[in-house]
């Protein structure tokens, strides 16, 4: 099976959401030995950019409108609890909320993509059958 455009965004998008949110759990602990890439700014925008990126392809795609609001409204989260971030020099649980709403908003689209596909497939199967008996 070849993967559409949509999945590969999807799928690349829920790997780097479910790596941000990896860091965001499992680094704070690290702190503890005082690494100094703990609490770096960068990194999270790393993560940020990447998603802005995918949510912004999906954006202009022909996603479904609820799809889209939970990836732009996650993004926001994630772009503002970074800001607070930086501002306040703490840690913000925006972060990880906006992080598992890119995953879930990445997850819907995915599988919305497969009952799309897999509702045109049987539809031509049904053509095709009906063609057959008519013609």
């Amino acid at each position: 099976m070849r993967l559409k455009p949509t999945s590969i965004l999807d799928i690349l998008g829920i790997s780097s959401a479910t790596i941000c949110l990896v860091h965001c759990f499992v680094f704070p602990l690290l702190s503890i030995l005082q690494f100094n890439f703990v609490n770096n700014p960068w990194i999270d925008i790393a993560f940020a950019s990447i998603g802005m990126f995918l949510v912004s392809k999906i954006l202009m795609g022909n996603s479904d409108i609820i799809v889209k609001f939970i990836l732009l409204v996650s993004i926001l989260i994630v772009i503002f609890g970074i800001v607070l971030e930086i501002i306040f020099k703490t840690d913000s649980f925006l972060i990880l909320l906006g992080g598992i709403g890119m995953i879930t908003g990445h997850i819907v689209n995915l599988k919305t993509h497969k009952h799309i596909n897999t509702n045109n497939k049987n539809i031509k199967k049904k053509l095709t059958l009906v063609g057959q008996f008519v013609g």
